[in-house]
């Protein structure tokens, strides 16, 4: 039987454009442009695939995309918009949207996308309709993912999918790039009644973290002076992130995979079998393959973790995303220290796309935090971001001595820096090991090697 398509979209133009190369292309083609036209359509017709527009005269496309799937619950629905807003895309998708593609867009591309999902199946009557994602009360964190590259198009196509599944997930990329970040999303829209509950396996020692995960009965260990619940039972319809999976030690490694097959656990020091629903995310920057081929983590525990994978890509892969990645982040940095948002100066963005960003967006985070502090006049001239070195330093370089390079060793810029943190986190050694992107072993190694003062000791 020949597929049928509808297009609901308000461009006449575009509508007719597409609507005579599907027909060449062998599918009976309707296409209207409201709301209200499609409604009537999808009433007295059943379309196996529907263009369907966001911005329409009388209506948004995720709101017709709801009605569309609540009525016909088997449709493929490919929403196209204008605007880069990766929210967006993440709310179609998890509403049940099968893909979601940015206009201008080719026909070679909309008709590749609709061949893929005649060959997936997606077209059988009689689908179950997926869960709706969107959870009122979490926070608005999807500008936190921005972009209009097609890498962080594709991220928030993952996202998307792997909220709309109830496997775990493992999102990868290097340190910096916002994997937390990711994985609320994950949970936001998976229509999880439960909390978010986050554990960092790097920030936490061996002996205190299978405490953390697994809770302890009273007298468990010297201390112990009450029942506690750990993360996993506080996580109960809800989510368990577990960022910097890698270094979780071998004993933890094996007991997280029984609680992961036989969704069961007890709590340290106790009998009691506790049964879990947690949905498990996991985050790492390291190759956790390689790691097992090593022997330092479990290729079983792997599967269990890497059914639904998420790779965030570094910030020097999407250097394009830049400019509205730093516009973002000066309001959000502004509305922090409650300054007004200050401007780029000429020639700070060619400085911003020429370097590499070894720490990802949290880099640029800190850079922008220190450039706004430091800021003249309302703007961030190019001297204030300074790579490596504080804005303050800059600013007091500047002052005290002819322009020119900064003449300090590797070793006494990262002492600097790693000071400087400790400092600003009050000797908090977890909070450091976030900014810093390191695991609490590499710390400790760092203030040992520069003799670092740990404020609070």
């Amino acid at each position: 039987m020949t597929p049928r398509l509808l297009i609901v979209e308000d461009d006449a133009a575009l509508n007719q454009m597409l609507a005579l190369h599907f027909e060449d292309a062998g599918l009976v083609v309707d296409g209207v442009g409201t709301c209200a036209e499609a409604r009537e359509r999808v009433a007295a017709t059943a379309y196996d695939l529907i263009l369907l527009d966001q911005q329409l005269p009388d209506g948004t496309g995720v709101v017709l995309l709801a009605e569309i799937l609540a009525r016909r619950p088997g449709t493929a629905v490919v929403m196209m918009t204008g605007r880069h807003d990766l929210e967006l895309a993440i709310e179609a998708i998890a509403q049940g949207a099968a893909d979601f593609v940015h206009k201008p867009v080719t026909t070679a591309e909309l008709q590749a996308t609709l061949e893929r999902l005649l060959a997936q199946g997606r077209l059988s009557r009689g689908q179950d309709p997926e869960p709706e994602g969107d959870d009122p009360t979490a926070p608005d964190l999807g500008r936190a993912l921005i972009g209009r590259s097609a890498a962080m198009l594709a991220v928030s196509k993952e996202i998307a999918l792997g909220a709309r599944s109830a496997a775990n997930v493992l999102i990868t990329g290097e340190s910096g790039t916002g994997k937390e970040v990711v994985a609320r999303l994950v949970h936001q829209h998976s229509g999880r009644t439960g909390a978010f509950v986050a554990v960092n396996c790097a920030a936490i020692v061996d002996t205190l973290l299978e405490s953390e995960l697994f809770g302890h009965e009273k007298g468990a260990f010297t201390g112990a002076q009450g029942r506690k619940a750990g993360k996993l039972e506080l996580a109960q319809d809800g989510t368990l992130f577990l960022d910097e999976i890698g270094e979780l030690a071998p004993g933890l490694q094996a007991k997280l995979l029984r609680a992961l097959q036989e969704r069961v656990f007890e709590r340290v020091g106790g009998t009691e079998t506790i049964a879990t629903n947690a949905r498990v995310i996991a985050a790492t920057h390291r190759d956790l393959p390689a790691d097992a081929r090593e022997g330092r983590f479990r290729e079983d525990l792997i599967y269990r973790l890497d059914v639904v994978r998420i790779r965030i890509p570094a910030l020097r892969e999407r250097k394009d995303d830049l400019p509205l990645l730093t516009a973002a982040l000066l309001r959000r940095i502004a509305e922090r220290l409650d300054r007004p948002v200050p401007r780029l100066a000429p020639g700070c963005l060619p400085r911003l796309e020429g370097h590499d960003w070894p720490g990802n967006v949290r880099e640029l985070e800190n850079l922008l935090t220190q450039a706004t502090l430091h800021a003249r006049d309302g703007f961030i001239t190019p001297d204030l971001l300074t790579f490596g070195v504080s804005a303050s330093d800059a600013v007091s370089v500047g002052q005290a001595a002819e322009p020119g390079p900064d003449l300090r060793t590797l070793d006494e810029v990262e002492a600097v820096h790693v000071q400087r943190i400790l400092d600003h986190t009050g000797g908090h050694k977890g909070r450091a090991c976030e900014i810093l992107g390191i695991s609490r072993p590499a710390l400790d190694r760092k203030i040992a090697r520069y003799g670092l003062h740990v404020p609070g000791r």
